[in-house]
């Protein structure tokens, strides 16, 4: 297992992949941002933003801006739902930003989009008083790209903390490394 000081191997093909892996997780949830914030298209701008990178686009300013512009609208939304939903955008957009270092901390950059959303997805099934729905995590497991398992292979384990979002993402990881 790497320590926390090493640097990565990480190709730009690993890192397009990874942000296009994010994009779709965070998509799967974009509708229920929409239905609180109809007019607000900070986060599926993020999640556009993501996919232009994961097709071949730069990093840009304006790619991190997006970012940003999306974890604003999750703190405007009100909604519980809605709020994980625009981090999951942002989520999204950053992770174009991976860095190649050996840090628990870059495990967010890949699973962070997939664990919002999920997270977004339970709150949604839990305020419409259906059972919590798993669908994201599932799909998140199934459709992982190689480069997402293989980038975590090369990380530390999901960091400690971070409530019911930190959980879904622990459970992400181990299930992807298993």
């Amino acid at each position: 297992m790497p320590t926390e000081s090493q640097k990565i191997e990480l190709s730009e093909h690993e890192l397009r992949e990874i942000a296009g892996y994010a994009a779709d997780c965070a998509r799967r949830t974009l509708a229920l941002f929409a239905q609180h914030r109809p007019a607000d298209a900070r986060p599926r701008d993020a999640i556009e933003a993501a996919y232009a990178f994961a097709g071949g686009g730069r990093r840009t300013a304006a790619l991190r801006q997006s970012a940003w512009a999306a974890y604003r609208a999750a703190q405007e939304a009100g909604a519980p739902a809605a709020v994980d939903a625009a981090r999951a955008a942002s989520h999204a957009a950053g992770a174009a930003y991976l860095h190649p270092l050996a840090d628990a901390h870059q495990v967010k950059h890949i699973l962070g989009a997939a664990a919002h959303a999920a997270r977004a997805e339970e709150l949604a099934s839990a305020q419409d008083g259906a059972p919590a729905a798993g669908g994201t995590l599932v799909w998140a497991r199934r459709h992982a790209p190689p480069a997402v398992t293989a980038v975590l292979g090369r990380l530390p384990a999901a960091p400690a903390g971070g409530g019911r979002v930190g959980e879904l993402m622990r459970g992400l990881d181990a299930a992807l490394r298993a």
